[in-house]
Parts: structure tokens; sequence; C-alpha cells
């Protein structure tokens, strides 16, 4: 059977990231890598993809960069292509390019006018594109090679306001607008666990597992009015750490992970444990 550390190993294995010079992308390659695969950065940004693809190589870690629009058919396709004619196969899919509206110290200015009442429809299938859509065409194309190689992963990367409704209080601010997150994020992310079920009831029997990660709110240079509300909604009592998705995300991608499929990991602090 081998040692645990055995099952976590993914030596000789290729993993498509995805988003992958995201907040959580750029860990998620970084941890693939370290375990042993070739990993494909890929972004919509193909810039920024083949500069941390290279600073991974700079490591010692095995990685390209790739351009992708999720939104566009043939630019995922491209993707995976580019992964099979660099490395032979794709073994780990995640999904992690999301539109996701922040309210981090950089991006305050840009989270008004987000209230239900006048939610414009063009931004509304915006993020249906990106955040269902994109996931739609990235697995459908990732299937074929894992089908034909007998075997592979998916991760879908979910969040808390996936499963419970965002509390709106937390962006309030005393001396400023009201803010609100957005509906669309709820009701993508929430589609995000419909699609990792059916996913993985239609694979049943093909060796393909198909499951989603939950994360919490991860610290990034928010002000200290929202970190303490934050803060006050989780068991743990603080925001998560940049790196604190990145054991789950090992986890999932790995052997340790065998027996699951169809299901969701949450690491979000304690916050829907309330």
């Amino acid at each position: 059977m081998g040692t645990i550390f055995e099952k976590f190993d993914l030596t000789g294995k290729v993993a498509v990231v995805t988003g992958g010079v995201g907040l959580l992308g750029k860990g998620f390659c970084r941890t693939l890598a370290q375990a042993g695969a070739k990993v494909v950065v890929a972004d919509l940004d193909q810039a920024k993809a083949d500069a941390f693809a290279e600073t991974l190589q700079s490591e010692g870690l095995q990685a390209m960069g790739v351009g992708v629009d999720v939104t566009n058919p043939e630019s995922v396709q491209g993707m995976i292509d580019a992964a099979l004619d660099a490395y032979g196969r794709v073994d780990v899919l995640v999904c992690s390019a999301a539109m996701d509206p922040k309210f981090d110290a950089d991006n305050q200015s840009q989270q008004q006018g987000n209230a239900f009442e006048d939610y414009p429809l063009s931004a509304w299938q915006q993020a249906l594109d990106v955040n269902l859509t994109g996931m739609f065409l990235s697995t459908q194309a990732a299937s074929k090679p894992m089908l034909a190689q007998g075997s592979g992963t998916m991760i879908l990367i979910c969040s808390t306001y996936g499963l419970v409704g965002p509390d709106q209080r937390i962006y309030e601010r005393p001396d400023g607008p009201r803010q609100f997150k957005p509906v669309f994020y709820t009701v993508t992310k929430a589609g995000v666990l419909g699609l990792t079920k059916y996913l993985a009831t239609y694979f049943a029997g093909k060796d393909i597992r198909i499951n989603a990660l939950t994360p919490g709110g991860v610290y990034n240079s928010h002000d200290e009015v929202f970190t303490e509300k934050y803060a006050a909604r989780t068991v743990l009592g603080r925001m998560a750490n940049i790196d604190e998705m990145n054991g789950a995300i090992l986890f999932l991608a790995s052997d340790a992970s065998s027996y699951m499929t169809g299901s969701n990991l949450i690491v979000d602090g304690g916050w829907t444990a309330w």
C-alpha cells in the first residue's frame, strides 16, 4: 500500500490550473509542482502566466504558461492541446478562474453600485460566462484526454457564498456609500456545486473524480474594518492566510482523496458552522 506520503506524490502527473496567476491560483500551481506535477499555468493574462511559470522553473519546478479565455471554446481547447503537446496527458484540472469582486484596499472604489435592484444585465451575463460557462468548457475539454487515458481528477473552486448568502453587513462602511457582494457571485458559486455533482455522477465508473473546494475569505491587505467584521463571523476568529488552501488542493488532486468524488471540501475557518 505504501506510505501516506506516497499518496500525495504527483510525480509524472500533469496539472492544468485556470486562473493560475490569481490570488489562490499561484499557490495552487506551486503546490502541485512541488508535489512533482508538471503544471500548466493558464490565465487570461498570457504574459503573467509565462512569467510565473518561469518563476516556478527557477525554483527547480516543471511549469509552462498558457494564455486562455475560459469563455471561448477554441481558447479552452487550445489550453488543453498545449498541455497535451508539451506533456502528453492531462491528469488534474483545477478550475480557479472566476470573477470575484474584491473588497481589499486596492478595489474598494470599484465595489459601489452592486445593489440588486439596479444590477446591470450585462454584468450578470459576463459573470455567468466566466464563472459557470468557463468551468463547463474547461471540464468538457479536459474530460476527453482523461477518458482516453482512463483516469483524471477535476477540482472546481467554489466559495462559502455558494453555500450561504453573503452577510452584507460586513461590507457596510460608516463613512461611505453602502456596498454589496453582488448577486452573481452566490448564484454562480452555487452552480459550481451543481456542476460538480453532475460531472461526478456522469463519469461514474470511468475513474474520473470531480470534487469542489470551498475556500473562506483570504486576507489580502483588507482594511481593518472589513477584517474585523469578517473575523467575527468565523469560528477561528480570523481570515485565512494565503497558503491555507494549498493542503486541500493537493489532497483533492492526489490519491490521498481516492475515495472522494462529488464532494465539497470546505476550508472556511468555521464560517458555515455557526
